[in-house]
């Protein structure tokens, strides 16, 4: 069972006593050992523990969220006197309508795996240096993580949940020479399910195609991209799928429900519940039970993501992602297509392949005008086939679009 416990339920009924209409607790507990390397070589290692205990209340529709990292019955006191002090001196959360009323039934699904609490990460990264140098690739670097968390959650509203969860993060730059690079990334909760070694194998391809002279080029073009770079992508619509996003004109799915958003082929969902996803979760903030929430399907706006307040406010579903202050999504799914990455390769007449992005940044977040920097391997196509690497190229257009 998670340390502090006891603490957790002396703040939340100390707060009830002290008038408060809502409370949620929620003890989390996270260990995080890193391994960065480059040239080949490992060249940092590096581990953290962390506990805190979050705090959100509200009296008289007044909200505060906080956190303790001492952990005794003092200075719980302090900061509920702190906590109750200022919420007399700001005004109104006009917006707030309450949190999820419990108790509820949760999944049986189990995100932890015992192996990645005492996982030797240095012979991973340096299978992976070596399976590169077997590539003939010059250089590596990246960096390796293997994460455990405990989250326990108490709330005024009849809700008591408990997870633990294990993550891997393994991100891999294979470097042919100074200007022809490939990177790629592998996730899991799973060391059983982390394919480390494909991402490498993909890496180093990448970068291996990039050698050569490269030029610019300007214009019009189809665009075929990488999984990871399409991420970086989706990550933003899942951003403006938050009520948050839109309410706060962020979000260019503002005024866009029902309506079609994509072509008709697209179907984009956000799923908590997912074997093996990175953000799958029993539970959101307040101790809803999480699910799966359709966001597109064929093309068009099927919801936004709510918590609560937001949910009454609209007089819609809860999506179970809150965010108190703002929902947000757990695991963003884009459905697969029709078509093999071969036979789109071989319909292009001339575009250009981008295996991965960065420096994403919107002109207008609400017109989903955007642009951004393609990085490592970054490839011309003509008839099907590549004829030349790129460089130094930006791409700008409108997500909507």
């Amino acid at each position: 069972m998670i340390e502090h416990k006891e603490l957790g339920i002396y703040l939340l009924e100390k707060a009830m006593k002290k008038g408060a209409d809502d409370v949620v607790v929620q003890i989390a507990k996270n260990q995080k050992a890193q391994s960065k390397f480059a040239n080949n070589k490992i060249s940092a290692l590096k581990s953290w523990d962390s506990s805190d205990i979050g705090l959100f209340l509200a009296k008289d529709q007044k909200t505060v969220m906080t956190s303790l990292k001492k952990f005794s019955k003092k200075d719980a006191n302090s900061l509920l006197d702190n906590a109750f002090n200022f919420l007399k001196k700001i005004d109104k959360n006009e917006s707030y309508r309450g949190i999820a009323k419990g108790p509820f039934n949760y999944s049986k699904k189990e995100y932890y795996d015992p192996s990645v609490e005492n996982l030797n990460v240095n012979e991973l990264v340096k299978e992976g240096i070596d399976l590169c140098k077997e590539k003939k690739i010059r250089k590596s670097a990246g960096v390796f993580e293997n994460s455990i968390g405990e989250s326990y959650l108490l709330t005024s509203e009849n809700v008591e949940a408990y997870e633990r969860g294990s993550s891997l993060y393994f991100s891999f730059r294979a470097l042919a020479d100074k200007n022809s690079s490939g990177h790629t990334v592998a996730v899991s909760r799973n060391l059983s399910k982390l394919d480390f070694r494909n991402a490498v194998e993909r890496a180093c391809d990448i970068a291996f195609k990039a050698k050569g002279s490269k030029k610019r080029v300007s214009g019009k073009f189809d665009v075929l991209f990488e999984p990871l770079a399409w991420a970086n992508l989706l990550e933003t619509a899942g951003e403006s799928s938050s009520i948050f996003s839109v309410e706060a004109g962020l979000s260019f799915f503002q005024d866009q429900l029902g309506k079609e958003v994509a072509h008709e082929s697209v179907n984009f969902w956000d799923d908590a519940t997912m074997n093996n996803g990175l953000g799958s979760c029993l539970f959101d903030a307040e101790g809803m039970p999480t699910k799966k929430n359709l966001i597109i399907e064929n093309g068009k706006l099927k919801t936004y993501l709510h918590n609560t307040s937001s949910a009454k406010r609209y007089n819609v579903e809860n999506t179970a992602n809150s965010g108190l202050v703002s929902p947000d999504a757990h695991n963003l799914v884009f459905e697969e297509g029709k078509y093999s990455k071969d036979k789109i390769f071989s319909e292009i007449k001339r575009g250009i392949w981008i295996t991965n992005v960065w420096y994403t940044r919107f002109q207008n977040y609400a017109t989903g005008d955007f642009s951004t920097i393609p990085r490592d391997g970054i490839f011309l196509i003509e008839n099907g086939e590549i004829v030349k690497p790129l460089k130094e190229i930006r791409i700008t257009d409108n997500v909507i679009k």
